[in-house]
């Protein structure tokens, strides 16, 4: 792995990490460091931080569902054109091109069970490439983007003899 990558690596693992952590890490100096992550962002290859958020520990957990969704590819625009048209809505989180028995796999978020399933049936499945969608619903999340969510607590207790 070059040092971009470990950079990238790093920082995909920890975006809170400074210039002069990674430096150490990587074994360069800060400066060089400073300026790869400059570049990277510049050229589009690092695209943004994010935070992951447990937010089944606040008061608006989301619901989170994926969506399988068959198409059929456009002439001279393939799946980009429908996934497009997908992805732009604020619910979508992710929205993948998949071999195997779907085409996209949508990931969105929305207030309720009720939402997800009018998003679906509003704006995924009326657009005139979908053949057909499945939706599935996230009951717990355990780990995601390399963070676990529910770690095992140890029971720290002691021990009482009656």
């Amino acid at each position: 792995m070059n040092k971009k990558e470990e950079i990238l690596s790093l920082l995909e693992s920890n975006a809170k990490l400074s210039a002069a952590e990674l430096a150490v890490m990587v074994g360069r100096p800060a400066a060089e460091v400073e300026k790869t992550i400059a570049d990277l962002e510049s050229n589009k290859t690092i695209l943004g931080y994010n935070a992951v958020i447990n937010w089944e520990k606040t008061t608006s957990a989301p619901v989170t569902a994926l969506i399988e969704v068959r198409v059929t590819p456009q002439r001279g625009q393939g799946f980009d054109h429908i996934a497009q048209r997908i992805y732009r809505h604020d619910q979508v989180k992710s929205c993948y091109l998949m071999s195997g028995g779907f085409d996209l796999m949508v990931i969105i978020e929305d207030k309720s069970l009720k939402d997800v399933a009018m998003f679906v049936s509003d704006k995924i499945a009326p657009l005139d490439s979908v053949l057909s969608t499945q939706t599935h619903f996230i009951l717990k999340k355990y780990k995601m983007n390399g963070t676990e969510f529910h770690s095992k607590d140890e029971d720290n207790r002691e021990a009482v003899v009656l």
